[in-house]
């Protein structure tokens, strides 16, 4: 058995008929096992058939023209020197402008103005610095440009910059794509079973879970989106559970987390040379300029950028009508077909990069670069039909859709066993729990 790169065309081509498994030391290896069944078919949250997908990955590559892979560093570096540039530019008005308002006689209004400036100057920052986020996270896929060792330059200053360690996000995002939707070796965003839903409940049966009220699902809501990501990077929260390890032993800053591979070692300590670098400069930041002006410039944009981190990837990953698979129904075609297209307008197009609008195509050849995706994305929806799967609704219904009904996965209620649908106790959607 051989390691096999699946970011690459030629893994992706090779891994149809495979199944992924992990060694002792966290290394993926391929082996081959039993096909998967065909023709099947599941029902989803809102009581709708759910068919299995059956096309192949060498299908889905083959209607890609080949233009579309092609990465351009002059380009790509032009979309950093961008959002930096922006970034620079709000800064200057911003600093130049909101001081100077005032309202004669109004101080206390005056002051409720300028805060409120303050608010969306510190928003329109964490904007670009998503955008830059995107890029470094381009960069860790070798979609930035031909050459590994400029991606991984630049990926590591934008990345530390926003701290996230590079390397570590970087090798355990690759095992997410290699097993995206697949219930035991997926990286993030994996659903409870039914079983386990029940016993993080502490009752005997679903039937027993209490509703969770609106007022506390926003409250879970609130967290996820502004302590989600640092709670992933030091906890490995939503990922696998590696039973015999400590939370903090499984975080991504540490050298021997069971998330990484034993060559990745000095990789880690890198990133983590990269967090603590940024954190020094913004103490420096502080002591030099004052709290309020490092608080608005960069550690609530950092927050904005925290935010829109969770608030995409996990509607990417997370609808009523999404499924998981077990390791008996699942493909490396079936996985990618796991995740789904919205739409965020403007911001989502020309400051997000489009990772919002493609990201079902970044999951098949996650190579090709941002500005040749749409283009791709056209390509396999003629091979995938009906199973692509695009939302176009406000992002933001979705983000409370998906906390209400999106509580577990089952297969109990389907003649598709190993295709786990989304059920909940909150009486959302017409399919109920199963007790």
């Amino acid at each position: 058995m051989s390691v096999v790169d699946i970011t690459s065309t030629k893994g992706e081509s090779a891994i149809n008929s495979s199944n992924l498994t992990q060694r002792g030391n966290g290394s993926t290896v391929v082996e081959s096992k039993k096909g998967p069944s065909s023709n099947l078919k599941a029902i989803d949250t809102f009581g709708n058939e759910f068919k299995v997908p059956d096309y192949t990955i060498k299908q889905i590559l083959s209607a890609i023209p080949k233009h579309c892979y092609e990465r351009s560093l002059v380009r790509s570096l032009g979309y950093v020197a961008r959002d930096i540039t922006m970034m620079c530019l709000i800064g200057y008005v911003g600093q130049k402008v909101i001081p100077m308002v005032e309202i004669s006689g109004q101080e206390g209004l005056s002051s409720t103005i300028r805060g409120g400036l303050w608010c969306v100057y510190s928003y329109l920052l964490g904007l670009f610095g998503f955008g830059l986020w995107i890029l470094a996270h381009e960069c860790g896929h070798g979609a930035f440009s031909d050459y590994q060792n400029v991606n991984d330059v630049v990926g590591w200053i934008l990345h530390s910059y926003l701290i996230v360690p590079y390397f570590s996000w970087k090798f355990s995002h690759s095992k997410h794509h290699k097993a995206t939707g697949h219930l035991t070796k997926d990286m993030v965003f994996i659903p409870y079973t039914k079983e386990e839903f029940v016993e993080k409940s502490g009752v005997s049966k679903v039937s027993e879970v209490m509703e969770d009220s609106p007022i506390w699902s926003l409250m879970v809501l609130i967290f996820q989106q502004l302590g989600g990501l640092q709670l992933y990077l030091a906890t490995n929260a939503t990922g696998q559970k590696y039973p015999g390890y400590s939370k903090i032993a499984k975080s991504h800053y540490a050298p021997a987390s069971p998330v990484f591979d034993k060559e990745h070692y000095w990789y880690i300590i890198l990133s983590d040379i990269g967090i603590i670098t940024t954190i020094t400069v913004v103490y420096q930041w502080y002591k030099n300029f004052g709290f309020f002006n490092m608080f608005v410039n960069w550690f609530m944009p950092w927050l904005w950028v925290n935010h829109w981190l969770v608030f995409v990837t996990f509607l990417q990953h997370t609808d009523p009508t999404m499924p998981h698979y077990r390791d008996n129904e699942w493909t490396f075609a079936r996985g990618a077909a796991a995740t789904i297209d919205r739409n965020f307008g403007f911001i989502g197009q020309h400051i997000f990069h489009d990772i919002i609008e493609t990201h079902v195509l970044h999951h098949y050849v996650s190579r090709i670069p941002f500005y040749n995706a749409r283009e791709a994305t056209d390509a396999i929806r003629k091979v995938m039909g009906e199973h692509y799967r695009y939302e176009g609704e406000s992002m933001w219904y979705s983000l409370w859709k998906c906390m209400r009904m999106c509580q577990y996965v089952d297969d109990a209620d389907t003649d598709a066993k190993g295709v786990l649908m989304y059920r909940n106790v909150n009486g959302a959607g017409p399919v109920k729990p199963i007790n």
